[in-house]
This record gives structure tokens, C-alpha cells and sequence, in this order.
């Protein structure tokens, strides 16, 4: 059975009424992302005039062979190990995928900071940080984070920082800056679509994948800082 082809309409007022159609599904698509730009404004900040706050938080980004962190993964920790070592920033939150047994990127990331010089004990795990919404989401209810420098790339933070914002978390955020490669271009370009997703989300506050128990690591890393 023959599918027909859409026809483009033949009067002027079936094709104007097309074309105001398109634009506003533009529009309408591109709404999520300018809330993005314009509830962030005043909320990102570069590793040297962040304000000194607590708790840092790195979203995950994906790991290479041998369980390694990937290249952007990689800046995003570098960012943290060096508000660490500059005293902005105690204790580091690594969130982060571990549904199966052979992906665990919290783990990654807790080795790769510690070989950078952050110490074990200022690091905590959360280990079902599955998407940006459950991490922040997490960060409050499950680790107790009610102020956080948030840690990503550029084309990323935004997204992070609002939601972190709409679970209750004051935000900060930290874009790492990466060359524009085909993942940079990638991710900017997903950030267009996730960011309908993101709205809903802070419409709606779906409770996270995974939620469970309240955890001591954040209170307990703090209060270990002063030794």
C-alpha cells in the first residue's frame, strides 16, 4: 500500500497557515531552552570566582576501556580537583551510573581524584545518579545538599544547574570548557531535545530511578574536613 506524499498546500491561505504552523512548533520547541538560558543567568561561574561552598558535585560523563573516565569526564574532575586544592570547595559528590556490575562510573571517578590529589575521605559516591534530574534530586533528598558548586561542560551546565535549582539545591555552576569536536557538537545538539525533558521535569518532579535510604557521607566527609 502506497504511502502518499505530504503536498505543499496550493492557495496562499493553506500555505501561510502552514508556515505559521512550523514556526510556532519552533517556537514551542525551543521555549525549554531559553528557560534554561534566562533562569541561569546570574548562576555561572568560572574555577576561580566561584563562590567558596561546601560541596561539589560531578556528573558523570561516561567511561572508556578499562573503566577509565572519558575525556570529558576526565575535565570535569580536573575542574573539582582543582577547587579542592585552591580551598573553594571540601568535600566532592561523584554521581554517576552503576546499574550493572561492569559500568561503575563513581568508582572511576572516586580513583581518578584521589590520583589528583583530593583524599579519599572528602570524596562521596552516589551510585544511582542515572540522569541529571536524579542526581540533583539525590543530592538533597538522599545526601542532604542544600548548596553545591555543580561540575560539567558548557553545553551542559545549565540544564544541570536548573534542575538542581527546582529539587531544591542552591546552585552553582562550573562549565568546563572542551574543543569542538563531534561530541561537543553532539551533546550541544541533544541539549536542544533534553531540554523538554528538564522542563517537565521541574514542572512535574517525578521521583528519581532510585531513591532509597537518607546517606551520612556528605554530613560525615564534613565534618571530617576540619581535622
Amino acid at each position: 500500500m502506497r504511502m502518499r506524499r505530504p503536498r505543499w498546500p496550493r492557495t496562499r491561505t493553506g500555505q501561510r497557515r502552514l508556515v505559521q504552523a512550523v514556526m510556532a512548533g519552533c517556537v514551542l520547541a525551543l521555549l525549554p531552552s531559553a528557560w534554561l538560558y534566562v533562569s541561569t543567568a546570574d548562576r555561572l561561574r568560572t574555577t576561580a570566582d566561584v563562590p567558596r561552598t561546601e560541596v561539589a558535585v560531578v556528573f558523570g560523563a561516561g567511561l572508556w576501556k578499562h573503566g577509565e573516565p572519558s575525556p570529558y569526564l576526565a575535565h570535569r574532575l580536573d575542574a573539582a580537583a582543582t577547587l579542592y586544592r585552591a580551598g573553594r570547595i571540601e568535600v566532592v559528590l561523584v554521581t554517576g551510573d552503576n546499574s550493572r556490575e561492569d559500568y561503575d562510573e563513581p568508582d572511576a571517578m572516586r580513583a581518578y581524584l584521589t590520583r589528583h590529589g583530593v583524599p579519599d575521605a572528602r570524596i562521596v559516591s552516589d551510585y544511582a545518579g542515572f540522569d541529571t534530574w536524579d542526581s540533583c534530586v539525590r543530592a538533597k533528598k538522599i545526601f542532604g545538599v542544600d548548596r553545591a558548586v555543580l561540575i560539567s561542560q558548557g553545553f551542559h551546565i545549565r540544564r544541570a544547574v536548573a534542575l538542581c535549582e527546582a529539587a531544591g539545591v542552591d546552585s552553582y555552576g562550573v562549565g568546563v570548557a572542551d574543543k569542538h569536536d563531534a561530541t561537543w557538537y553532539y551533546g550541544g545538539t541533544r541539549e536542544v531535545f533534553a531540554a523538554g525533558k528538564a522542563a517537565l521535569d521541574a514542572v512535574f518532579q517525578p521521583d528519581p530511578t532510585f531513591l532509597g535510604r537518607k546517606e551520612p557521607g556528605i554530613a560525615r566527609a564534613l565534618a571530617g574536613a576540619g581535622d
